[in-house]
């Protein structure tokens, strides 16, 4: 298949790059899918655009038109919804993995139209509780009321979501009657870049509404406003970056972060091998593991049992990841694809060998060969910890892939500490 080249859409026009593509490759045999590039775009334009056109178009609309934009905008992509999955196998997503991502994106659309219209009034503007009295003879009363920001929000996505991620933030932004920049990650930028068209066309929104930059970000934060909001998914280390960028200081620039976390998942302490909830719980951090190839923020990352059944839970951990199939997910037989890039797998390795001074690993092997060692498939590794009360970088370091490390607690107040 032949590279595309993507296309930013600023100002109500599709423009590609002016030079510097960077090669964007398939997560299943390399190849390159698409070239992309955001050199030549004017982000000072782009940002004075969506305030002075998308903003003001957005505000004359009642939350309920705003609803029926969403609802709209949810069936268009529906209609489409077949090209994004089939885009989305290259980025080593299965089925059901596409599944959560562009159904669930299309799914936020549809939930907050649906509460846009029943629980917001078909006004522009929102009055939060009764008129306050603030003085004795009633001259001085206080009145809250929403309105919405006279800035744009840029949104600033992750990889391993790239049409949910996108929707999610849209939604309410849209409901708000705020405009738009999206940037998303630019491994799987072009799903991203493939959504954003299909709702281009449904010819809906206003001009200026939605905006988008497959590329880097240029010297977008300069223009930012204290009306302005960054929304932004991804690591720790680049949110902080982000934050500490002097504008968002000076301008008091409001910043949203969702970052790196390492969610626990804990059997309780009266379970048994034979008891239903432990069944639940091989399955749940199984499965945890092995969807999304373990690319999620909400994944499983530390999984604490009783001490006593730290051994049943390992056997039967490295029993249900063994019959995981790992390959091509286009094939039906393939429980398991790849992850999004030869680069993120070897980010993952290197995670593991940091964790690996606290845990071993029980299961997997992180440096094997998956089919002819052009993409980027990895095994699933279980890692075991059996001292977590000495141990830092099973609670510290996140390995963004099919990673989880099991562990032992002693009670349920031990289990609460060590989860915090």
């Amino acid at each position: 298949m032949k590279p595309i080249t993507l296309q930013n859409y600023a100002e109500g026009h599709w423009v590609a790059g002016s030079g510097g593509l960077a090669e964007l490759r398939s997560a299943i045999n390399g190849d390159v899918v698409a070239l992309t590039s955001s050199q030549g775009l004017d982000f000072g334009a782009m940002a004075r655009f969506a305030r002075e056109q998308g903003g003001p178009a957005l505000r004359a609309l009642t939350f309920h038109e705003r609803a029926r934009l969403l609802k709209t905008l949810a069936e268009a992509l529906t209609a489409r919804k077949e090209e994004l999955y089939e885009l989305s196998y290259t980025t080593g997503a299965t089925k059901a993995d596409s599944w959560i991502d562009i159904d669930g994106g299309i799914g936020t659309f549809a939930v907050y139209q649906g509460k846009g219209r029943r629980e917001l009034p078909n006004e522009r503007i929102l009055i939060d509780g009764a008129v306050e009295g603030l003085s004795r003879n009633g001259t001085w009363q206080g009145l809250h009321v929403y309105t919405s920001l006279q800035g744009v929000a840029v949104h600033i996505n992750a990889f391993n979501f790239p049409v949910w991620g996108m929707l999610e933030k849209l939604a309410p932004t849209f409901l708000a009657g705020v405009p738009a920049i999206v940037k998303p990650a630019s491994a799987t930028s072009y799903l991203t870049e493939l959504a954003v068209r299909i709702m281009i066309e449904a010819n809906v929104l206003p001009k200026g509404a939605l905006q988008l930059v497959v590329g880097s970000t240029g010297d977008l934060f300069d223009h930012l406003t204290t009306q302005d909001v960054v929304s932004f998914t991804g690591s720790a280390a680049t949110a902080s970056k982000l934050k500490s960028h002097p504008v968002i200081a000076r301008e008091s620039v409001r910043f949203v972060a969702e970052q790196d976390s390492l969610n626990a998942a804990v059997l309780g302490p009266d379970a048994t091998p034979e008891s239903a909830e432990f069944e639940l719980f091989i399955k749940e951090v199984a499965k945890e593991m092995t969807v999304k190839a373990g690319q999620k923020c909400t994944a499983i990352r530390r999984a604490m049992v009783p001490a006593s059944l730290l051994d049943a839970a390992q056997a039967a951990l490295a029993a249900r990841l063994e019959k995981t199939v790992i390959g091509d997910p286009r094939d039906e037989a393939t429980r398991m694809g790849a992850l999004v890039s030869v680069a993120q797998r070897e980010d993952v390795r290197s995670k593991i060998k940091e964790i690996a001074g606290d845990a071993a690993i029980v299961f997997g092997d992180p440096e094997a060969v998956v089919g002819d060692g052009k993409g980027a498939f990895m095994s699933p590794v279980l890692m075991r910890c059996d001292k977590p009360w000495d141990a830092r970088a099973v609670h510290d370091v996140e390995a963004f892939g099919p990673v989880s490390t099991l562990m032992p607690y002693k009670d349920a107040a031990d289990a609460v500490a060590l989860a915090n």
